[in-house]
């Protein structure tokens, strides 16, 4: 590593409201950072039943979750069904379109975090698909007082088997008091560290601690250092991608290239066509429990 980079820019990111009844913290996706190239959204998210993400449309990108504490149930209009649990990992791809539920499993508080990448307009209409992983299935390893476990990419001798259309390193790291980190990114990637425990020292050693719930972004380097100083374990996110550099047009759930498509897909989903078909007759198991029509 030649050139650590810097932090350029921080976030607080503070509560609100999103879907029905849930507290997210946002810090990509705000008004202040609309999008960082190729994210879309970063959401760390506190949510307990009845309260939820009920059905939903997504369509142009890709959805990571990970799950801290607690557990999600996951369904979809294709009859696809699960229950994310603390340390897991869904990796989904929306593509041409996906209509689906995110609920809490059982009772108590379900943590965890969710970012969306953006797809390029190659792969903005490829079919939905699925990478689930158990979390004794993630690839981690420890050294010097350093955890790493490797959700997408490469670090420490350990790789994710996660495939990734749009090229991205996703770690979460926990640094024990005294320890540092030196990782290494590539120099044309976008990168940001999120700190979900603890606090620590990022870019360079005379720089001020930092605690949870920030985001930073990081400038242009080959790598980031970070030090834990403190007297607790630091735990953090270290997440970059290589940017699409493509427009970027948004409805919500929508993110296509142009206003024109961002229509046709309004359209496609009002009219349950191209991809939305299968939403005509479909409800989630939460909704109908709910006895929602």
């Amino acid at each position: 590593m030649e050139k650590p980079r810097q932090v350029v820019r921080k976030f607080l990111a503070r509560p609100q409201h999103e879907g029905a009844g849930a507290v997210v913290r946002r810090s990509i996706g705000r008004f202040e950072l609309r999008y960082f190239d190729p994210f879309l959204v970063l959401d760390e998210f506190s949510v307990s039943a009845p309260a939820g993400f009920p059905d939903h449309p997504h369509r142009g990108f890709e959805t990571v979750t990970y799950m801290l504490e607690g557990a999600v149930t996951h369904e979809d209009f294709e009859g696809h069904r699960g229950t994310i649990k603390a340390g897991d990992v869904q990796w989904m791809t929306a593509g041409r379109g996906i209509v689906h539920s995110e609920m809490p499993a059982g009772p108590g508080t379900s943590k965890g975090l969710q970012l969306w990448v953006n797809l390029s307009s190659a792969n903005k209409m490829i079919e939905p698909g699925y990478q689930e992983i158990q979390s004794k299935d993630i690839a981690c390893t420890s050294a010097d007082g350093v955890t790493v476990r490797v959700i997408a990419g490469r670090a420490m001798g350990a790789v994710s088997p996660v495939c990734t259309r749009t090229p991205t390193m996703y770690l979460d790291f926990t640094v024990r008091p005294r320890a540092a980190v030196r990782q290494p990114v590539p120099a044309s990637w976008n990168a940001f560290a999120y700190v979900l425990e603890g606090e620590g020292v990022f870019g360079a050693e005379r720089c001020a601690p930092v605690a949870a719930h920030h985001l930073l972004l990081l400038g242009q380097g080959d790598g980031l250092e970070a030090w834990n100083k403190s007297d607790r374990p630091l735990r953090f996110l270290l997440i970059a991608g290589e940017p699409i550099g493509e427009p970027v047009a948004q409805l919500g759930p929508f993110v296509m290239n142009t206003e024109e498509e961002i229509d046709m897909t309004v359209d496609d989903f009002e009219r349950y066509a191209n991809g939305f078909e299968k939403a005509r007759h479909w409800k989630s198991q939460a909704m109908v429990a709910l006895g929602v029509e």
